[in-house]
């Protein structure tokens, strides 16, 4: 009788290991897989957020020159573009300072990143354009249940009422700002945490080689890139001849859909 007991707990065993085992693919199968044009597929999607879902960045630079031009460290569209563009805020400061030899202390610092997110709020409250195709490529997945995060180097506060007003708030399981990390793009860890907490959400159900990020500057693939994961590049923000590292570069989001 003792083996027999032995022998069906095994088995139950074996049927729930298998069960739990099929769920997951099951799960798997049900999410909406995104084609990238060169065939490639994605289970999961993070999204950066400025230069891929909103034109912000004139608005960003606007900010930056008039937090730094009453100390005279303000800089040309030009090199925003080449050098900033990647930044967050606080890296963004400490180069303007460090470029020009100058020091730049911790309270200062947080003084700048304040009084620039104040003029950012303000050039914000007139509408915010959302990039061609991006809303229904949103919508899209949303509805079809795909993982989505955002993983942006912006502040929260700068992205929160930008999604509002875009009517997208609702649609991202997990949203990683430079509020949650130490170091901005191209240093992987906002992409390392924003797969980690979209994986946790959704109980293991991809795997970082399914996973896409949605970037449209080099640094930005590059901390894609070096967290494990796809990258789909948009010639929002640079030329298709500087994004090459990308696992495929697009005009527009809407050739994803």
């Amino acid at each position: 009788m003792e083996d027999f007991f032995i022998c069906f707990t095994n088995i139950r065993n074996a049927i729930l290991t298998f069960l739990n085992d099929n769920i997951k693919n099951l799960e798997r199968t049900f999410l909406s897989m995104i084609k990238l044009p060169n065939g490639i597929q994605a289970e999961a999607v993070i999204f950066d957020f400025d230069g891929v879902i909103v034109d912000t960045e004139q608005l960003h630079y606007a900010a930056f020159q008039r937090t730094l031009e009453p100390l005279g460290l303000h800089f040309t569209w030009q090199e925003y573009v080449e050098i900033y563009i990647g930044f967050d805020d606080r890296d963004a400061f400490r180069h303007a300072f460090s470029s020009k030899g100058k020091i730049l202390g911790t309270d200062e610092l947080h003084a700048l990143i304040g009084q620039k997110a104040a003029f950012f709020q303000e050039v914000i409250r007139s509408d915010v354009p959302a990039y061609p195709g991006v809303l229904d490529l949103i919508f899209h997945l949303r509805d079809h249940k795909t993982p989505l995060a955002i993983c942006s180097g912006a502040l929260r506060e700068d992205i929160d009422p930008i999604l509002a007003m875009l009517g997208i708030s609702n649609c991202f399981d997990v949203i990683v700002t430079a509020d949650d990390v130490a170091a901005s793009k191209p240093d992987p860890e906002c992409y390392q945490l924003a797969f980690q907490r979209l994986l946790a959400v959704h109980n293991n159900s991809f795997t970082k080689e399914a996973t896409i990020a949605i970037e449209d500057t080099p640094a930005g693939i590059s901390a894609a890139k070096a967290a494990g994961l796809l990258v789909c590049a948009v010639t929002n923000s640079y030329p298709a001849s500087r994004l090459g590292q990308a696992t495929a570069v697009i005009d527009s989001l809407a050739a994803l859909l």
